[in-house]
């Protein structure tokens, strides 16, 4: 019997090892062990980065795809575009064009910028509260889908005057019978059941950051981890620097972006250099990294909507009109909707119903809202979020 010492049968190994790794490189020649791109320097990442232009592989091709977050993006805005166009025109809106833009069937999208999303294969339905069993996510779903109809109606009295229990405008804010905005609750739930639950509790989730890293997904320059993210800079933002556009009185974004900048100063400036970070973490291979980012950004989002829900509290306090308070109830109203995606503060969609309930719970909504109920709202908010 030949005795081999152990130097000997370590080479043996190492050379059966890398004959099998060559056998499965030839079958897949996209997939490349341990690291697919050269690392990237940390140092190299600054606030003004251009998140799609900086991640290349070794050809210098870009691997950045952001259309997948892009389109879905532009779905969230052609609807609150659309419901603008109520005020703005005098338009009567149509249930059933809002119901098919959520969901994307039926060629709902129309214009330069958006007739292409009508084939683009995704839609903002499918997403909404993704987080939750397929039994409550239908449910919210349908939640957010029930103010279809409301704004629709609403909509046939926009040249009305609104007063309590009936429908029209308030300054410039379209309400129903109950002084409630649809417009803003269907905007301020989306940034909740789309934005913040799809980004922070499933694409930040420990499942899709353990996606395959190694392997090209076939025909594309990135992996299934690197779409993940790229997917939720296309969700946040169209700007190719996060806040690049800010200024003393703008945050140059919109929707969540934009709340992070108006609720939550002390992250909004972090955003850009935390998604860029997270990306080249996830070049890098550097879970540690990328999951330090990714609970900072997750993190941010729900400070972001936990503030906003008070700061609307509170202006509907400070408000001096019925169309400001109006205004700032629907705003309101909507992030409290928002706040039960809120899953690192440990808030559910009974938490959230709650505080709703003993705001709008009489038949008169808006109209029968208190000091009393309003403070009654701020304190279990900020008892939540530990917020002082």
């Amino acid at each position: 019997m030949i005795k081999l010492n152990l130097r000997a049968r370590f080479v043996l190994v190492l050379a059966f090892a890398v004959s099998l790794s060559a056998c499965k490189d030839e079958e897949n020649p996209t997939t490349v062990r341990p690291q697919l791109r050269k690392t990237v320097d940390y140092a190299k990442l600054t606030d003004t980065t251009t998140y799609a232009n900086f991640f290349v592989d070794d050809a210098g091709v870009k691997t950045v795809d952001l259309t997948t977050g892009a389109n879905r993006l532009l779905m969230f805005r052609a609807i609150n575009t659309y419901n603008g166009t109520a005020v703005s025109t005098g338009a009567t809106l149509d249930a059933t064009v809002l119901k098919n833009m959520f969901s994307n069937t039926s060629n709902p999208f129309s214009g330069t910028a958006n007739a292409a999303l009508n084939s683009s294969g995704v839609q903002l339905r499918n997403v909404t509260a993704s987080s939750l069993s397929a039994t409550d996510a239908e449910k919210e779903r349908t939640t957010i889908e029930a103010g279809f109809p409301k704004i629709a109606t609403a909509s046939k009295s926009v040249t009305a005057t609104a007063s309590e229990g009936k429908a029209g405008k308030l300054g410039t804010y379209l309400v129903d019978e109950q002084g409630i905005e649809w417009a803003q609750i269907i905007q301020k739930g989306l940034i909740g059941a789309f934005q913040v639950d799809y980004i922070g509790n499933v694409l930040l989730s420990d499942k899709n950051l353990a996606l395959d890293n190694t392997t090209l997904v076939t025909g594309k320059k990135y992996t299934a981890l690197e779409q993940n993210w790229d997917e939720i800079y296309g969700i946040i933002t169209a700007n190719p620097v996060y806040g690049g556009k800010a200024t003393t009185t703008s945050s140059g974004e919109s929707f969540i972006g934009s709340y992070l900048w108006e609720y939550n100063q002390e992250d909004f400036a972090k955003v850009h250099k935390a998604l860029l970070t997270g990306r080249a973490a996830i070049v890098n291979n550097d879970l540690t990294t990328l999951k330090t980012q990714a609970a900072f950004i997750h993190k941010a989002m729900e400070k972001a909507i936990a503030g906003a829900a008070l700061g609307y509290l509170n202006k509907w306090k400070t408000g001096t009109t019925d169309a400001a308070r109006a205004h700032a109830m629907g705003e309101g109203l909507g992030f409290i909707y928002s706040l039960r995606y809120a899953t690192i503060a440990k808030a559910d969609a009974a938490f959230s119903d709650a505080i709703l309930a003993g705001l709008i719970g009489a038949p008169n909504g808006f109209w029968g809202l208190t000091n009393a109920k309003i403070d009654a709202a701020s304190t279990a908010i900020k008892t939540k979020f530990g917020i002082q």
